[in-house]
């Protein structure tokens, strides 16, 4: 097998490695859409299920949101504070993960495929330096995960030409210190994640049949299908005469003319009007159970209206917790881990990018935080996109702040609140010389000035 150029050779397959979907100790298992399903032969396509708006929109906005926050190489300073950082060695592949993906596109294909499939592979390419230049997201339908008899993991691989896995019979199973395995809801293995679209696919299911009911609907003019009934018995022939007659001329596009009825023939409607099936109610509650499977807020998706509040940095925040934290850690661990990244380097998004304020609230906080001296004032003046200025890199506090320390050793004394008298005061013995030399100095000045004044008056 070739990968990156490079020939592997192998042996005849070893049959101990066992695939995790069915043998290796863990028994098949068959997914169902819902109980069921299986045995009346329902059948949930992931094909057709992404074509629903709600699925659509829910794996576009995450896969998105995650991959439009820049990811920083990072290293721990003598303060303990993660701090931004760069190295040769790291840097480049965070920048630019292979040559045909820039760092959005390979992180929006990364979760892509995390939340359709469940698993995310990402196969690495390694130079001389036995340092990692490049990463690929496999096609998880192409690998398969296998376990050894002794839990040694390995990934079995098929012809993939954009991953440098060129060979036709690709069959050679890769050692885990080769792929980065990034899953959701392990729950039947550890190994296999599950998609959340699983658990919501029979409402999508739903949800398209609905909005496929309601095109022919509204195809056929806004008008419902109906029978032709006769006062009388017809033969066979008769009614089917009668019924293409019908559907030639009178359904379609020539919905809307007039039909004449002879022979007391009379035209009755059937089918439930969208009214009276509560459409939208039902296309609604569809599109909702999806965004719950997701993790995603409704009014994200277009579904409903946003909550009546107006703070656009909480609804951002809820949104971070319950739905895209999950993935940025798990991301930040699988790199840190898959990278091989030594101590004091780790990786990070930046949640800036995410969590953005509005221009009052940035303005407000970073000053309240100058004000505060918690923060310098470059540091509020960078996060709001200016240069530093002179006198800006330092912290500031009004003079009328105490330190702790020095409250602390006020409220030592037996009665902090009480000024001590003069006379419960003992004076030291600087303290004496310095005052006999004030008031010597003093009578000296006193006694040029009444010379001076006698001299005056005479």
């Amino acid at each position: 097998m070739r990968i990156f150029g490079l020939t592997v050779t192998r042996e005849k397959a070893t049959p101990s490695l066992a695939s995790v979907d069915s043998r290796g100790g863990w028994w098949g298992i068959i997914r169902e859409a819902f109980a069921g399903a299986w045995q009346q032969n329902v059948e949930v396509r992931l094909d057709t299920v992404l074509t629903y708006s709600a699925v659509f929109r829910c794996v576009s906005l995450i896969a998105s949101d995650i991959a439009k926050m820049r990811l920083r190489l990072v290293a721990v300073d003598q303060n303990g504070i993660w701090r931004e950082t760069a190295n040769p060695a790291f840097s480049p592949v965070l920048r630019k993960p292979n040559r045909f993906q820039n760092r959005i596109q390979f992180f929006t294909n990364w979760m892509e495929s995390k939340l359709v499939h469940g698993n995310t592979y990402a196969l690495k390419e390694r130079d001389g330096r036995d340092v990692v230049v490049a990463l690929y997201v496999l096609d998880p339908n192409r690998v398969t995960a296998l376990v050894a008899p002794d839990g040694s993991v390995f990934y079995q691989l098929t012809r993939d030409d954009l991953a440098g896995v060129n060979d036709l019979d690709a069959a050679v199973p890769v050692p885990a210190s080769e792929i980065i395995h990034d899953r959701w809801n392990t729950i039947y293995h550890p190994l296999v994640g599950t998609s959340p679209i699983y658990a919501c696919g029979l409402a999508a299911v739903q949800g398209i049949r609905i909005q496929n009911n309601s095109a022919q609907f509204f195809g056929n003019g806004s008008n419902p299908g109906g029978i032709l009934t006769a006062p009388g018995a017809i033969s066979e022939e008769t009614a089917k005469r009668l019924k293409e007659h019908w559907d030639r001329n009178y359904t379609g596009a020539n919905v809307g003319k007039v039909a004449v009825l002879g022979d007391g023939l009379r035209y009755e409607p059937m089918a439930v009007k969208a009214a009276d099936a509560q459409l939208l109610e039902q296309l609604k509650w569809t599109a909702e159970t999806v965004c719950s499977v997701f993790g995603v807020p409704a009014y994200k998706v277009g579904v409903g209206q946003p909550p009546a509040y107006n703070n656009v940095e909480a609804l951002d925040a809820q949104y971070y917790a319950q739905c895209l934290q999950i993935h940025i850690e798990s991301i930040e661990l699988a790199l840190d881990e898959g990278l091989a990244l030594p101590q004091p380097y780790g990786t990070e998004f930046d949640l800036d990018t995410l969590l953005r304020m509005d221009t009052a609230t940035q303005v407000k906080t970073w000053s309240e935080g100058v004000r505060g001296g918690l923060v310098k004032p470059d540091e509020g003046r960078a996060k709001l996109g200016l240069p530093p200025t002179e006198g800006g890199n330092a912290v500031y506090l009004q003079q009328q702040n105490f330190s702790l320390a020095a409250l602390a050793k006020r409220d030592a004394q037996d009665d902090p609140f009480s000024s001590p008298k003069a006379d419960q005061r003992l004076p030291r013995e600087g303290d004496v010389a310095a005052a006999e030399a004030a008031n010597e100095n003093i009578g000296q000045e006193a006694g040029k000035a009444l010379v001076a004044i006698w001299k005056g008056l005479r």
